[in-house]
């Protein structure tokens, strides 16, 4: 018998808070929303927060205060389909390259405190496996140590290189799978990253994330600004194909 007379108050304060509110808003007027960048970007927002994505297990990297070349690069790969994330190629797919450009140069000129590095997992044979393949990569197999691209801090090169501190272990070992298996979130496009990837066995890639992930980012580390020769020409898709337009 008390069911019809709950189910009824509380229809009734849903009705009461409606209309409340409604009465608020017409009291208030519309919002004055600032036309900042800031706040158009509050979108991306969601998933990629100012530091790093709650708990780290997500597969939601940073993305502020990367090379702003890196971040138009990826912008663009999304909105073309170059890169496969159907989130991310709904949001780009009716943004210009000038739009795009914005919106990397605002992230990348964001400053905002890094996680702290996670707890070493690594056995004492994998640190060393890890540190040899970033420090002095295999030459046998023209697998170029990290530290050749990536800057000797391992905080990128400027403008298309990304750091690789700051990460979780879990996306670093996902963008490694992704490019030695073909996984669809990093496409289909051939660049020198994919290639390196797929020179490395699986025990080797997760070596290398999990030690990266173990290390704190260098206070006041900055990316490096000269990409070697070698690199340069290796990585030639990365760099000439990523002109900031």
């Amino acid at each position: 018998m008390r069911r019809p007379v709950f189910i009824t108050l509380f229809l009734f304060g849903i009705y009461s808070g409606l209309a409340n509110a409604s009465g608020l808003a017409a009291t208030m007027g519309p919002v004055d929303v600032p036309d900042t960048m800031a706040e158009r970007v509050k979108p991306c927002i969601v998933c990629h927060d100012l530091e790093d994505k709650k708990g780290r297990g997500d597969y939601y990297p940073r993305i502020a205060g990367k090379p702003e070349g890196y971040l138009f690069n990826q912008l663009r790969n999304f909105r073309d389909g170059q890169r496969y994330y159907r989130p991310m190629a709904l949001l780009l797919s009716n943004m210009t390259d000038s739009y795009l450009v914005e919106m990397a140069a605002y992230f990348s000129t964001l400053k905002q405190p890094y996680p702290p590095p996670e707890r070493m997992v690594s056995s004492p044979a994998e640190i060393r496996l890890a540190q040899k393949l970033i420090n002095q990569g295999d030459p046998t197999r023209k697998i170029p140590a990290c530290t050749e691209c990536h800057g000797k801090e391992l905080m990128g090169t400027a403008p298309f290189i990304p750091g690789l501190l700051g990460l979780p272990r879990v996306y670093m070992v996902a963008q490694l799978g992704a490019w030695r298996n073909g996984g669809l979130i990093r496409g289909q496009t051939a660049d020198c990253m994919s290639e390196i990837a797929k020179q490395l066995t699986t025990e080797e890639a997760n070596a290398v994330a999990a030690w990266l992930a173990a290390q704190p980012v260098p206070q006041n580390g900055s990316p490096a600004t000269v990409l070697p020769i070698e690199m340069a020409k290796r990585c030639e898709s990365i760099v000439h194909g990523g002109s900031l337009r």
